[in-house]
């Protein structure tokens, strides 16, 4: 009953009229960002930072803002992947696989309207899991203290090299690289300058938001100039975006299990809704598809990814407001902004900030019947998006970060660190090293160091205080679990190989 208060209050909250004007400009600039391939929900949401600031909003009010430009990203992701093979994002990967063939037997709005539907099945579900999840955990806030809360983070660490597709060695060099870029300027303890090369402008630290710009929207500039020979010419037609009723009934139920499946894996931190794309069309081939058809254009190969990496974006939500920790890039991205506007998100946000906690997931509730309103009458908008040359989308999307950075500082020093940061973003792309690790080493590098240091002032310099509750012991049972996955995992694959070679 008091989940159904707080978000009664939440939904009042939601349904201000400027807040409802934020949730239709961000679900229709999220979709145009997704739309242009290569950019994705992380770099659409950074690079729309500045704007969000420069309208000088509430917490509760930016927030609404970003996640559906991050929801309406999602969707218009899939446009360049069906109609063009290809994928906006890393989820879209799976949603070309029928995409495609169901665009070149020329069913593109059919398979653009499953997207949409399934997008908004699969967000919905998860946004029912965060209402009942998040609160839940909220019930744990008492059973942290200062060495507990290290310890999460510790295990947001574990979590990202854990659950890394490969170079692992990579993800947790790019983890130190951010946790050194945590350090930069005073310590709070000493007073003491920490690599700031006698810089005033370094004593506070690197600017999250700066940095936040500068490794996603900088290096997508720098990136796509460097591939703008690339691009594809747009030549399919959409046709009508409708579902018949049979197709409903086929997908509904692939709908409703693929969004479980996406909602558990974007719980997971670090898993993300790549994860759960991935897991919910791999799992429902196998469930389903009896015939073999999957692959050559099927409506449930479209549902099953779209609704399953939708759940895993909302999912990922639920440990950035409930525990603190990022679930995926964009996540990772949101979090910057909340720190950036004095809100800490963890187990006391909900009764600290019940506002933004509550005012949020409302707000979700509306964005996915704004953008299922939404992007089914204008997809002939956004489609002609794909035809927009490279060399007039990249000096747009530059301007918007010199503007928006120096609109947030008035500092000329934080656009030559922006593109400091956007350059040295590029290199660390050039060797495959990921850049949110990075990010989430600067967001959280400092508040770990200082429950750190807190903790083992505390108990006097005894460093037994990290296990010296039930809840640490915990934490550390879930951190060696994370680092021994990857082997598990990767021992359970070579058997699988193996018997398969054999038999070839």
């Amino acid at each position: 009953m008091d989940t159904l208060f707080q978000l009664y209050g939440g939904f009042l909250i939601a349904l201000e009229p400027q807040n409802l004007a934020l949730a239709l400009l961000g679900a229709f600039l999220g979709t145009l960002f997704g739309a242009l391939p290569g950019l994705g929900p992380a770099n659409g949401v950074a690079i729309l930072i500045p704007l969000a600031f420069a309208m000088d909003l509430q917490a509760s009010s930016a927030l609404i803002f970003l996640v559906n430009i991050y929801y309406g990203a999602m969707f218009g992701g899939r446009i360049s992947s069906i109609l063009l093979n290809i994928p906006g994002d890393e989820p879209a990967m799976m949603t070309v696989l029928d995409g495609y063939p169901m665009a070149k037997a020329g069913r593109a709005g059919e398979a653009l309207a499953i997207t949409a539907i399934a997008s908004f099945v699969g967000a919905t579900v998860a946004t029912i899991g965060l209402t009942l999840l998040a609160p839940a955990l909220v019930q744990f806030a008492l059973l942290f203290g200062s060495a507990e809360y290290f310890l999460l983070y510790v295990l947001a660490f574990a979590l990202l090299g854990g659950l890394a597709t490969g170079h692992v060695v990579k993800t947790w060099i790019a983890t130190l690289i951010g946790l050194v870029i945590s350090t930069v300027g005073l310590d709070l303890h000493t007073g003491v300058p920490r690599f700031t090369f006698n810089e005033m402008k370094l004593f506070e630290g690197v600017d999250p938001i700066v940095a936040i710009i500068g490794f996603f929207a900088i290096s997508e500039v720098l990136w796509l100039l460097r591939s703008q020979g690339t691009g594809s010419t747009f030549k399919a037609k959409v046709g009508k975006t409708v579902v018949g009723l049979a197709v409903l009934r086929r997908t509904f139920f692939t709908m409703i299990r693929s969004s479980f499946i996406g909602f558990v894996c974007g719980v997971l931190p670090g898993a993300g809704a790549t994860l759960g794309s991935f897991a919910a069309y791999s799992l429902e081939r196998k469930w389903v598809d009896k015939e073999g058809t999957f692959g050559t254009g099927d409506p449930r190969g479209v549902a099953a990814p779209e609704a399953g990496n939708n759940a895993a974006a909302g999912g990922a939500l639920v440990p950035m407001l409930a525990l603190g920790i990022p679930g995926s890039g964009t996540t990772a991205v949101l979090l910057g902004v909340l720190i950036s506007l004095n809100v800490t998100p963890g187990p006391l946000l909900f009764t600290q900030r019940p506002d933004v906690a509550w005012g949020l997931i409302a707000a979700l509730y509306m964005s996915n019947v704004v953008l299922l309103v939404l992007n089914l009458p204008l997809v002939g908008i956004f489609v002609r998006l794909l035809s927009v040359p490279v060399q007039l989308l990249l000096p747009i999307v530059a301007l918007i970060c010199f503007v928006g950075v120096y609109a947030i500082s008035h500092s000329v020093f934080d656009i030559y660190m922006m593109i400091a940061m956007g350059t040295f973003a590029y290199f660390l792309r050039l060797v495959d090293i990921p850049l949110v690790p990075i990010v989430l080493g600067i967001l959280l590098g400092g508040d770990m160091e200082t429950n750190l240091r807190r903790a083992i002032s505390l108990s006097n310099g005894d460093w037994s205080i990290l296990f010296g509750s039930p809840v640490a012991l915990t934490l550390w049972a879930l951190i060696v679990l994370m680092a021994v996955l990857p082997m598990i995992m990767e021992r359970f694959k070579s058997k699988r190989v193996l018997p398969a070679a054999n038999e070839d």
